[in-house]
């Protein structure tokens, strides 16, 4: 569907008191990020000719962190005193007016708002070349929310205020949520003649009242039905904020969900959109994954594990640990209570058991690190084994060096590896040694500092 003479305004001037927050309410986060950043998301997908956000004052502390976080997604228009959302879009009209035919009215504070029920909600209005296109809920609780009027045929004839609204019509379920899409040559100049109504900031004018003007020219009022009532959710408090927190998991869940992931308690997981799971692979409980990760099949994540940006192979198990910007190829088993940081890479088969700690190292394939330890800028050669308590330090106060470790070695517990030094393949430390200076290939070293005592001989040998 073409989109090509839409345009659209965003209502973003809401002062958001019940917030109680010093940040502009439709910059608080939904998901982990902005909600009016989540708008604009959607509005941008629908591929409009223009959009524009109508702001605070942008000589505000509002105004200008809403125009930074709007940048150049969108056109600003300002509304310098509350009004009401009638005056509000009308403040969009120089930015808008003559740029498309149909001018659609979204909330910067409705972040569950997706792209298909706007395009749907456009597509409509044209369709039956109405003046108004309202998008409408059907609820179990509508105290509060003005109250769709049909006629017995179904037609829209009204919108009716809660406030305003007689005991009959607060019986009614379907609310107006507020989104609409207008005829822009109709609207526009009807815009600038609502009529004044008392409001919390004095006069405002409502947008409501257009659907009264277009029944008394004759023109048609439709209204689109959401399937999920959440998508037109308003964020007016904290507790509105967890609300919508709630149902935005629950809707990325349960499409993971139907691609063959099992979550075994999706209250207590969640995860992120952009993140990308294989078929068959669980989620446990007390379970989050960040944006950016993308995790194989067959695995199993959690309980009470994080993953941040991450790739994760095939077969993988994760527990209880957690995963920041690392990459485990197939078969790789972390945790419990272990930290895997930025630049960690476990190749296939590794085994990195309980408070362990790696980070920007490289762990060959089938490394063992059963238990506590600390391996930092390192290169762990092919089925090395990694002793209880063993440390690489990476840090001389200054600067960062590395440690090697060949394949095959066998580092004994509490091992310290001072970087830079490297331990040659086959070559065994003993257990608390310090070892300052490079170990030869297939050599036993222990001691402090650790000295050469003859080749080494793993207990695999024995």
């Amino acid at each position: 569907m073409q989109m090509d003479t839409l345009t659209i305004a965003i209502l973003a001037a809401g002062q958001g008191a019940r917030m109680r927050s010093k940040l502009p309410k439709v910059l608080h986060p939904v998901g982990g990020r902005p909600m009016l950043q989540r708008v604009l998301d959607v509005t941008s997908a629908v591929g409009a000719a223009r959009i524009c956000v109508v702001c605070p004052p942008l000589d505000s502390e509002a105004g200008r962190a809403i125009a930074t976080a709007v940048g150049e997604r969108a056109l600003l228009a300002e509304q310098r005193e509350p009004r009401g959302t009638g005056h509000a879009v009308l403040q969009a009209q120089a930015v808008l007016e003559g740029h498309g035919t149909d001018l659609a009215v979204v909330y910067g504070d409705t972040p569950l708002l997706q792209a298909e029920t706007l395009r749907a909600l456009v597509d409509l209005r044209r369709r039956t070349s109405a003046a108004v296109a309202l998008l409408t809920a059907i609820v179990d609780n509508p105290a509060g929310y003005g109250r769709v009027l049909r006629r017995p045929d179904g037609t829209v004839y009204g919108v009716v205020e809660h406030a305003l609204a007689t005991a009959e019509q607060r019986a009614i379920r379907e609310i107006n949520t507020g989104v609409m899409c207008l005829d822009a040559d109709w609207a526009w100049p009807r815009l600038a003649k609502l009529p004044p109504r008392p409001g919390r900031a004095g006069t405002e004018y409502f947008l409501p009242d257009l659907v009264t003007r277009a029944v008394e020219e004759g023109r048609p009022v439709v209204a689109h039905v959401l399937d999920d009532p959440d998508e037109a959710m308003g964020i007016d408090d904290r507790v509105r904020l967890a609300e919508a927190e709630a149902a935005l998991r629950r809707r990325i869940n349960h499409a993971h969900m139907l691609q063959g992931v099992t979550i075994t308690d999706p209250a207590t997981t969640y995860i992120e959109e952009g993140v990308l799971i294989g078929r068959d692979t669980v989620i446990l409980p007390h379970t989050y994954i960040s944006s950016g990760t993308v995790i194989g099949e067959d695995c199993r994540i959690g309980p009470h594990s994080y993953i941040r940006a991450s790739r994760i192979g095939a077969r993988c198990i994760v527990w209880a640990s957690v995963v920041e910007e690392a990459i485990l190829d197939d078969d790789v088993q972390v945790g419990p209570f272990s930290h895997l940081r930025p630049g960690a890479h476990l190749e296939q088969g590794v085994h990195v058991g309980n408070y362990a700690e790696v980070k920007n190292s490289l762990l060959g394939t089938g490394v063992a690190m059963h238990h506590f330890g600390y391996i930092g800028d390192a290169t762990v050669g092919a089925y090395t084994n990694i002793g209880a308590g063993t440390v690489t330090c990476n840090f001389d106060g200054r600067r960062k060096h590395r440690t090697v470790i060949g394949e095959g070695a066998f580092i004994g517990s509490d091992s310290i590896l001072v970087a830079p030094v490297e331990v040659g393949a086959g070559a065994l430390t003993g257990a608390g040694s310090v070892v300052t200076r490079d170990v030869p290939p297939g050599a036993k070293v222990y001691g402090v500092p650790a000295r050469v005592h003859g080749e080494a001989r793993h207990r695999s040998e024995d």
